[in-house]
């Protein structure tokens, strides 16, 4: 069989370059070893997808080549995809600092986006696995799998990273860019929790289920959201955050609830009400166990009975908490992968491979990855919408 267009990946990115390279006219083929289309898009925010953010930036990607996803950020922006969401009625709010989720499922996004390839006359194959590429003479690529080959004057690669393997995730993207000589950029799970060290396992599991407002640092890149205590580590949106900063070996300082000035609190306090305990006063701001573990020696003392410089020791305990992973969850619960496909081989403005004419990488294989909510699918639109203006 012969296509013009052969997008291997039916994924976000995957799904919106089809689109846009068949409204053009083109015969398009999109391939999917999967059951079923935009599996990520169907279980991303918690079933709901946080599909982009009002606060779309350029430094808020992370990649080799900082100035990389600029181009395809500032053609097709959040703006663009919003007004398409709209004209589909599909409900949708933010939630937090810009996060915009469907008020009802995220197969909302997927049926638009179904329904989108259905009108442009997209072919789309599932349960099809490629086992081979090879690039002939002429510059057309033969694509083979189970079910027989394919050719192709436009390749697309848009096979994702390799968070979450049980949806499917593989590093095939990157095999593909090997083949033909293009460089890789290693790779390691971002968006991920941090767990413990051993000792520090034994001491914090109790706190499991502890949710608080906390800065977390690491050189000079800080977060402020909360934390989630889990038995196997640190979770929550500032800690995924981070997560894709921090390198192994480096050491976080955590600050909770970092809007307060504890020790002014504290100081205060004991001048107006002298006979309050520690505890009295810290468990109006703290959870009970999260402070019988910082500072269980002290608590039961009345504020009288403690030093200004005991009450700021005290609050550096909670407010300079220095920790050390032991390292993250990896891949299984990672939501997205850094490192990738190089940017400096690709086209920034058709994500075309500089030096294969015909091939394209997209989305999450490429060396670009966002900050946690609605960030990287930005990119996948993005990026997508890019290659679609060209294939």
């Amino acid at each position: 069989m012969q296509a013009e267009v052969i997008i291997i990946g039916a994924g976000a990115a995957g799904l919106m370059c089809a689109i846009e390279a068949a409204k053009r006219g083109r015969k398009v083929l999109l391939l999917d070893h999967a059951n079923r289309v935009g599996k990520k898009i169907l279980m991303s925010g918690g079933g709901r997808c946080n599909f982009t953010n009002y606060h779309i930036s350029p430094e808020r990607y992370l990649s080799h080549n900082p100035h990389f996803c600029k181009s395809a950020l500032s053609r097709y922006t959040q703006w663009d995809f919003i007004n398409w969401v709209k004209a589909h009625h599909i409900p949708y709010h933010e939630k937090t600092l810009g996060q915009l989720f469907c008020d009802d499922s995220a197969k909302d996004i997927v049926n638009m986006l179904l329904l989108e390839s259905e009108r442009a006359r997209v072919e789309i194959k599932l349960h099809t696995k490629v086992e081979k590429i090879v690039r002939k003479d002429n510059n057309h690529f033969i694509v083979t799998t189970l079910e027989g080959n394919y050719l192709c004057e436009s390749l697309v690669i848009a096979s994702g990273g390799l968070s979450i393997p049980t949806m499917g995730a593989s590093p095939f993207g990157y095999h593909i860019a090997e083949q033909f000589g293009i460089k890789v950029w290693p790779t390691r799970a971002g968006l991920v929790p941090l767990t413990w060290q051993p000792a520090d396992k034994e001491c914090f599991v109790g706190l499991s289920g502890i949710s608080t407002p906390a800065s977390v640092h690491v050189s000079d890149i800080n977060f402020n959201e909360n934390i989630l205590f889990t038995h196997r580590g640190l979770s929550g949106p500032a800690i995924l955050q981070i997560s894709s900063y921090w390198q192994s070996g480096e050491t976080l300082m955590i600050k909770l609830l970092p809007e307060l000035d504890l020790a002014l609190v504290l100081k205060n306090t004991k001048q107006t009400h002298p006979k309050k305990t520690l505890m009295q006063v810290l468990s109006d701001y703290f959870p009970k166990r999260l402070l019988e573990l910082f500072i269980n020696n002290l608590l039961i003392n009345q504020l009288a009975n403690l030093s200004d410089k005991e009450l700021e020791e005290v609050a550096g305990c909670l407010q300079e908490w220095r920790l050390k992973p032991n390292g993250t969850e990896g891949y299984r619960t990672a939501e997205v992968t850094l490192g990738g496909v190089d940017c400096d081989a690709i086209s920034s403005k058709t994500m075309e491979a500089k030096t294969v004419p015909g091939l394209f990488f997209i989305g999450e294989v490429v060396d670009v990855t966002g900050w946690l909510g609605g960030y990287n699918f930005q990119w996948a639109w993005s990026s997508g919408w890019a290659a679609g203006q060209v294939v």
